[in-house]
């Protein structure tokens, strides 16, 4: 029988005065590992504060026309603070977030999130929220951030995932939202991921190639790569392309338990377009490693639809691979 004092294991959830929506939660199984649990816990996180702040039930969202409209992912992105990571993240881990929303327009919105652990019995309720220039420029190193750009789509048509339409929810509020600086705002980022197929600086000289070119083809999965409407659910795009980059590492001789270990710093993904359930996908893939710190390497993927060759997706990931020796096999 669990005593009463186990109060974390129930979600606790609250508004901060700046609009941030505050949880205390409990690491549970479904929601960390090698996978992408926690990425799919931070997506119910966006969708969960969208809809408190924005007076709309993401969930059962429909437009002006009565047709349902779903709070896709644009852009994610995952950074360190430095010492908490994902692959950091295990049972029964305490966890304080905090998130908030600000507004890109009727049809946009741009969701923050940062995550600290707790020690037991040191859950209070903060006082303040989040300020974006921590996220930007003053991460915590005991903290972790998530940085997710959604749009309101729609199918154009029914049974097809391809030629999504923007389209928000009759009820979405936004002109309370608070604007972000225009320093801050992801478009850049994922202008140039989308026109370069790359968020890594191809000029940079810091970094040298390791893995010029290297491809995966993968079947879409329909036992477990498809959500409940239907559409490639976003959470299996970071799935496949970690599948993806660990058919790649192997191919340069390296050992599983390395891959495992590592620490991902910067974790960047721009979603291009979404496929239907009989698609194969190509994931092109190359790497590259610091010059003067070879633990450090940047790793691209590419998400194409081997059949038209439409791009889909564009990531890249800054890890760190832990260990002395972290870049022997």
């Amino acid at each position: 029988m669990l005593r009463a004092e186990n109060t974390l294991l129930r979600p606790e959830v609250w508004r901060a005065p700046d609009g941030s929506v505050g949880r205390l939660v409990v690491v549970k199984p479904g929601m960390c590992g090698h996978n992408s649990l926690f990425v799919g816990q931070v997506g119910d996180w966006t969708w969960e504060t969208v809809s408190e702040v924005c007076g709309t039930d993401a969930f059962n969202a429909v437009d002006d026309m009565g047709r349902p409209t779903y709070l896709s992912f644009y852009y994610f992105r995952v950074r360190s603070g430095g010492d908490l990571h994902p692959g950091a993240l295990t049972f029964g881990d305490r966890i304080e977030t905090t998130s908030r929303v600000f507004g890109f327009g009727s049809e946009s919105v741009l969701t923050l999130h940062r995550v600290r652990r707790v020690p037991p019995g040191s859950e209070t309720k903060p006082e303040q929220g989040l300020d974006p220039d921590e996220f930007f420029a003053a991460r915590q190193p005991d903290c972790l951030y998530v940085q997710n750009f959604n749009r309101w789509v729609t199918r154009s048509q029914a049974g097809s995932n391809e030629g999504l339409l923007s389209s928000a929810p009759a009820d979405f509020r936004h002109a309370h939202l608070p604007q972000l600086p225009a320093e801050y705002s992801p478009r850049v980022a994922y202008g140039v991921a989308r026109s370069q197929q790359t968020f890594h600086d191809l000029e940079d000289p810091e970094w040298e190639e390791l893995v010029a070119a290297d491809e995966v083809e993968y079947p879409i999965d329909i036992t477990r790569d498809i959500n409940g409407v239907g559409l490639l659910y976003f959470a299996s795009y970071f799935s496949i392309i970690d599948g993806a980059l660990l058919k790649m590492w192997r191919n340069q001789g390296r050992a599983n338990r390395r891959f495992l270990d590592r620490a991902v710093l910067d974790h960047q993904l721009c979603y291009l377009g979404n496929a239907d359930a009989d698609s194969v996908l190509r994931i092109r893939l190359r790497s590259w490693r610091r010059r003067d710190d070879p633990a450090e390497e940047r790793w691209n993927a590419v998400v194409e639809d081997a059949a038209s060759s439409r791009c889909l997706a564009v990531c890249t990931l800054h890890v760190r691979l832990e260990g002395s020796n972290a870049a022997a096999q």
